[in-house]
């Protein structure tokens, strides 16, 4: 007779599990700007009823190790990150990783439309988001991590159509590997700061230009291209472009910032 590991009241979930799904939606939730990573600080995690009402008892338990596990996380994340690939080494401090609230906060909920065995992470960058504010949604299971709006009121969440995706810019800048996703039809990439803002900040030496380039995506056609305003100079794929013109992005390429950063384009819609 075969005999299960698993006994009957035993949770399906464990707690390892969910700390961990909270931690990976922490680290995809991140707002970077040119100096500072803040970090979502407000958790509100979904379990199928089921799940809910077995977990019940320690719930409270479970969200304070959370808690302590989301703290180490961020004080890893300031230490001294790795030397990236293509950078040249240089004496500076990371971007410091923050939060915006006083305090973690993590809420664990019964929904009917989580899967047994499963679990559904929003998270958002602090106690009350700006309007408008799309903040960080993953699940266990593995379908991709998008943008979702804030929670309903009473502790029901919606489920609004996600913005789509463009495209994806993988990197390594000082402040370790980054995936941007492309969400709008224009971004301004650079090293930013006070006097020039940027959609995607990259940390880097000032061999990149505070503004350093545009990448511009046609609505009508979906096609990309890019244009060079930097002062030492942007590649595709080896060639390097004039500065000023615009040129075509083919829908894979190697974009390479003034010989000291390369970003991965990569267009998925």
């Amino acid at each position: 007779m075969r005999v299960d590991k698993q006994t009957l009241g035993e949770p399906k979930l464990s707690g390892n599990v969910i700390v961990g799904e909270l931690i990976r939606n922490m680290e995809l939730g991140q707002f970077e700007m040119a100096y500072t990573v803040l970090l979502p600080c407000v958790f509100t995690v979904y379990l199928n009823p089921a799940d809910y009402q077995t977990l019940s008892g320690v719930l409270d338990l479970v969200a304070e190790d959370a808690k302590k596990a989301l703290r180490a996380r961020a004080a890893e994340l300031n230490g001294t990150p790795p030397a990236g690939l293509g950078l040249r080494k240089r004496a500076t401090r990371p971007k410091e990783h923050r939060i915006a609230c006083r305090e973690w906060e993590v809420e664990f909920l019964p929904e009917d439309e989580v899967p047994p065995g499963d679990v559904e992470i929003h998270s958002e960058l602090n106690e009350a988001p700006p309007p408008g504010y799309r903040g960080t949604r993953t699940t266990l299971i593995g379908r991709e991590p998008s943008a979702t709006q804030s929670i309903g009121g009473k502790g029901k969440f919606e489920r609004p159509s996600p913005d789509p995706i463009f495209a994806a810019i993988q990197y390594e800048d000082e402040s370790g590997p980054q995936t941007y996703f492309v969400t709008q039809n224009q971004i301004r990439i650079g090293r930013g700061g006070d006097d020039q803002q940027v959609d995607l900040a990259l940390y880097a030496s000032d061999e990149i230009s505070r503004h350093h380039a545009l990448i511009r995506r046609d609505p009508a056609t979906g096609s990309f291209s890019i244009l060079d305003v930097s002062t030492n100079g942007t590649w595709v794929n080896g060639k390097r472009l004039r500065k000023g013109a615009e040129d075509l992005l083919p829908k894979r390429a190697r974009i390479g910032l003034g010989e000291v950063l390369t970003l991965a384009f990569e267009v998925r819609a």
